[in-house]
């Protein structure tokens, strides 16, 4: 039988949807047994029926759980077991999707005792795909270019802050603002203001240097990332937000303050703590980034926030490379990524060589916000708060 183009481009498309979602079934019933036959049946006659299948909410809930787990530049995957699922595929309204993120961000925030979370939205399905939000992270902090050049608040989101601010959104001005939630969904965009009770920061003093606290330095409490989406046999998530918590010595004090395409902060505490910036042998740097790190560090712990360092974690994730190496499991690591950006060596991780396949089910992020059509012309922008 001779097939046009556009038949043979759907056959291809269903077998190669066919064979991923065996090797999902087959991999799910490997690691939590019985069932497998039917449930392939199940998922080939689905297939040919609709293009697509749905997982069951166990096949969900293993397929988020082993995407962290297959995390490799993520160091915190010890305890990839207890992430909490909110399966909410069924939602794929704007402002449910905005909602039920603020909802995501109280639980794991929980007072400050973090709680790992991923809430699962409406999958990509044949023509219709699902709503995507186009924030890196649930909370992040402007960037403001100023008229004289320069930019106020944070150099990482002054496009995103560009697109918040055509949108409608204004700002305050100031280093710390909280942007909005833009969701995208239909190809249209829906901008929402985060509940200012929702969102918990940490103030950032220093342990020894009194002075610190007048730079006036503060962070958010938990990383909900938004912008990856979560692939699990063929079906794509689009928007699955997800949480750890932070390695806040490095993420946050060294790499988010003290990087200069950042918040720059270095010569700033190098020069409170009256070091010799006159040459770069002096490891003014090096020293400010430690004292930056301790700061942050101590700030979180003082606050009641639950975060870990990289000497903590560094050695937790030995414990989980040794436990995926005892269960015969495939894993992956990205060394340039779990080796943290100071101290490297005096970690366990510095010494280790890792494997580095590609494994799924997995998280992977979504193409730059420059490289994605956000909005037909013409199409409407809505604007509104997220109700609490």
């Amino acid at each position: 039988m001779h097939l046009t183009p556009s038949r043979r481009r759907a056959a291809s498309a269903e077998a190669q949807r066919t064979a991923e979602a065996e090797q999902f079934i087959r991999a799910f019933h490997t690691e939590n047994g019985g069932g497998e036959a039917r449930r392939l049946r199940e998922t080939r006659a689905s297939i040919a029926r609709t293009g697509t299948y749905a997982h069951t909410s166990a096949e969900l809930t293993w397929a988020a759980r082993a995407a962290w787990r297959h995390s490799a530049r993520c160091s915190g995957r010890y305890n990839w077991r207890t992430l909490r699922v909110r399966d909410l595929r069924s939602v794929s309204d704007p402002a449910r999707v905005a909602a039920e993120t603020v909802t995501h961000l109280r639980e794991a925030t929980n007072g400050g005792r973090v709680r790992s979370y991923i809430t699962v939205f409406a999958p990509d399905a044949p023509g219709r795909p699902g709503p995507r939000i186009l924030n890196a992270q649930a909370v992040r902090y402007a960037g403001y270019r100023r008229p004289a050049g320069g930019v106020t608040g944070d150099r990482l989101n002054v496009d995103f802050t560009d697109l918040a601010r055509g949108l409608g959104w204004r700002g305050e001005g100031g280093s710390f603002d909280v942007l909005p939630l833009v969701v995208k969904a239909s190809g249209r965009l829906h901008l929402f203001e985060l509940p200012g009770e929702a969102v918990l920061e940490v103030p950032i003093t220093h342990p020894d240097f009194g002075w610190f606290a007048g730079l006036e330095l503060r962070w958010y409490a938990v990383p909900v990332i938004t912008d990856m989406y979560l692939e699990a046999g063929g079906v794509r998530y689009p928007c699955a937000p997800f949480n750890g918590w932070y390695q806040a010595s490095t993420e946050i004090g060294v790499r988010n303050f003290g990087d200069e395409s950042r918040y720059d902060m270095l010569p700033a505490v190098a020069a409170g703590m009256g070091l010799n910036m006159s040459s770069e042998s002096t490891l003014w740097r090096d020293r400010a980034a430690v004292e930056l790190a301790v700061a942050v560090t101590h700030s979180f712990k003082t606050a009641g926030v639950m975060a870990t360092d990289h000497q903590s974690e560094t050695r937790r994730f030995a414990k989980f490379a040794e436990a995926e190496r005892a269960a015969g499991r495939p894993w992956c690591a990205d060394w340039g990524w779990i080796v943290p950006p100071i101290s490297g060596s005096t970690t366990p991780a510095f010494h280790q060589a890792y494997p580095n396949p590609e494994l799924t089910p997995a998280f992977i992020r979504h193409a730059p916000l420059s490289e994605t059509v956000i909005a037909p012309a013409g199409a409407p922008l809505n604007a509104c708060p997220v109700s609490a």
